[in-house]
């Protein structure tokens, strides 16, 4: 496994255990207020990150590296952002909007960087012996 794919599963993982404590807590605490946080973690923490450095792991060099980092970055930074800001929206704080937006608006950015990943593999010709 490559760096970057490591990296992302580091980070994926990281997520899981975040999604996993919240889900623990709002079900001794019996108040399901964070369930959409506790849904966006999972999913675009957890499943996401890990299905992306599963891709880049399989992938391996003919995958863009850079791109992957950046991928990396900006797929991390719109979760850090947003996932924070959704708990405080749905605490009541509507102040968060704003930056709310610019924080999914990087999680969006993200999954297109990955996508663009995606079809930059995809059109590569394929190097002699792969399968």
């Amino acid at each position: 496994m490559n760096r970057l794919s490591t990296a992302f599963f580091g980070a994926a993982v990281l997520y899981a255990l975040v999604g996993m404590c919240l889900g623990i807590w709002m079900g001794a605490s019996g108040d399901h207020t964070l369930s959409p946080v506790h849904a966006h973690i999972n999913l675009l923490g957890w499943a996401s990150l890990a299905l992306m450095g599963a891709f880049y792991g399989l992938a391996g060099d003919r995958a863009p590296q850079r791109l992957g980092w950046v991928n990396f970055g900006v797929s991390n930074l719109g979760n850090i952002l947003s996932l924070p800001l959704l708990a405080m929206l749905l605490l009541g704080d509507t102040r968060v909007l704003p930056a709310m937006a610019v924080g999914e608006l990087l999680m969006v950015a993200g999954m297109a960087l990955f996508a663009v990943s995606i079809f930059m593999v995809a059109l590569k010709r394929p190097t002699i012996g792969a399968a």
